[in-house]
């Protein structure tokens, strides 16, 4: 189980030449706050949820949501949630939480490490075999997942996920991150020119992409066979996404309307936050065979 005790993560995972520091956040959840050269970040341990990153120089590349609330068990609004094992409404239990429970348990720290480039790194695991009664009747399968975090002037997120079980594996899964946008009127993303999507907002409605994406209403899209790299161009600057082992990008704003009906997405949030997600969901789930594995990876550019 994931340790919680901030003395004992401090002795064994402290840095001698990065700062490095686990502390209790909001809510009584802990989180550890890292600074190198290049820049500064924050990470609650119930989800190894990103909730900052501050390259030098730079204002927060993440959102996070001046009315996010804190509290064991519940997903946070913002940040760099990690949908897990399954995106969206699970496929035939519409009780079980949406984008699974991987946001909403507590991972394990199991290393930290200063890399000699000047970076600093993280690794984070799950183990469901390790999880309640509640949360292994809904994934009887033994799943081991990784989760690295690599950060300085660029952010890598790499999770693998293993099958530790006799039965093949369905995957569906994201980072689900939230950019900092200075105004989403603003805001256009390249990369999914000519790219097939599903239309949430219209009853997952095929279409096809014509030109940049832009924000003036409620997008909710799910991108599929979509592998490129792609671009939020901000009008203060250029957020690159590179990613592997993605087959699907979500792109989601929820306009005024629907964020009103959220509560907690703050007064005109959604003005200053867009998700580009790196995900594999719908049609692109991936299938893992036991005793075999998959990487998702994503980094984060700023230009």
């Amino acid at each position: 189980m994931a340790s919680t005790d901030l003395d004992d993560l401090n002795k064994k995972f402290s840095l001698d030449n990065h700062y490095l520091k686990f502390k209790a956040g909001e809510g009584g959840i802990p989180l550890v706050e890292i600074e190198n050269e290049f820049a500064t970040a924050v990470i609650s341990l119930q989800g190894a949820h990103i909730m900052s990153w501050i390259p030098g120089g730079e204002e927060d590349v993440i959102w996070l949501s001046a009315n996010a609330t804190f509290a064991m068990g519940k997903s946070v609004r913002g940040g760099i949630p990690i949908c897990w094992p399954w995106f969206g409404a699970h496929e035939s239990k519409t009780r079980f939480p949406a984008h699974g429970f991987a946001r909403t348990v507590l991972w394990t720290v199991k290393q930290t490490q200063a890399l000699e480039n000047g970076e600093t790194q993280i690794l984070f695991q799950l183990d469901t075999s390790e999880l309640d009664e509640k949360i292994q009747a809904m994934w009887p399968q033994a799943t081991l997942a990784v989760y690295k975090i690599t950060m300085g002037k660029i952010l890598t997120l790499e999770l693998v996920t293993s099958n530790m079980s006799s039965k093949a594996l369905m995957l569906g899964q994201a980072f689900h991150t939230y950019f900092n946008v200075s105004d989403i009127e603003q805001t256009r993303v390249t990369g999914l020119e000519g790219k097939d999507y599903l239309d949430k907002t219209t009853g997952f409605e095929r279409k096809t992409q014509a030109g940049p994406i832009t924000v003036m209403q409620e997008v909710d899209r799910v991108y599929l066979q979509t592998a490129d790299d792609v671009v939020i161009d901000d009008v203060k600057r250029k957020i690159k996404i590179e990613k592997e082992g993605s087959l699907s990008t979500v792109v989601w704003n929820p306009w005024q309307e629907v964020a009103d009906k959220m509560g907690d997405l703050g007064k005109e949030g959604y003005r200053h936050m867009l998700c580009v997600e790196s995900a594999n969901a719908v049609e692109d789930i991936i299938t893992i065979a036991p005793g075999e594995s998959h990487t998702l990876r994503a980094t984060y550019t700023i230009n």
